[in-house]
């Protein structure tokens, strides 16, 4: 049971679906470059709130103190956002519904989650947040994304590369978290200079 939710846990790490947001990418990118940047900008934006909550915890202790929150569950959030798009473009591109790869995609992240539960790094209410971050993530991409036509390249490559990225990176351990963690004191020590600074530069453009 514990090498079970290790397994669900590693395949949400950014370690992992990081590189494999980036396949999608260049795959989506053969057939239209600015729906690639469009996943790109849409997992960048999925990623923002659950990077400010990490900063704003580790450097200042900003926490919810209903439902134990504290900092959203990145690897539930990517976990759900990349595979739902994964695996739905991989089917579509087999010329098969998309349906079951995005259902997929949502039980995986849920089980990620729930694997972070387990495994005590986040509260319910995290993984929860998480998890719609990146449903809502990935069924905004996937609006656009499936109502394209054509198949311009053998999808045996964008399988196989997909299938390659993911061994090779499985087991890693992205080090965002211990960043910021390693530089929140010295964030929230340069906050009030920062500040200080921000507000003579303004003063400047109106004086």
């Amino acid at each position: 049971m514990l090498f079970m939710w290790t397994v669900f846990s590693n395949v949400g790490d950014a370690a992992v679906t990081l590189p494999v947001a980036f396949v999608c990418a260049i795959w989506i990118a053969r057939t239209d470059p600015r729906l690639a940047w469009r996943w790109v900008c849409t997992l960048g934006f999925a990623m923002l709130p659950v990077g400010l909550s990490k900063i704003l915890y580790y450097a200042w202790g900003v926490a919810l103190p209903l439902a134990n929150f504290r900092v959203i569950s990145g690897h539930t959030m990517l976990s759900t956002a990349v595979w739902a798009v994964a695996l739905a473009l991989q089917l579509r591109w087999w010329r098969m519904p998309a349906f079951p790869g995005i259902a997929a995609g949502l039980i995986l992240g849920a089980l990620t989650g729930a694997s972070r539960v387990h495994g005590h790094s986040h509260s319910v209410a995290e993984v929860l947040v998480g998890w719609i971050i990146g449903a809502l993530a990935a069924g905004l991409f996937l609006r656009a994304a499936l109502r394209l036509e054509g198949r311009p390249f053998r999808p045996v490559w964008s399988t196989l590369s997909l299938l390659a990225v993911s061994m090779l990176a499985y087991g890693h351990v992205a080090p965002f978290q211990d960043l910021i963690k390693e530089n929140s004191a010295a964030l929230r020590d340069n906050t009030p200079a920062l500040v200080c600074a921000l507000s003579r530069a303004r003063a400047r453009e109106h004086g």
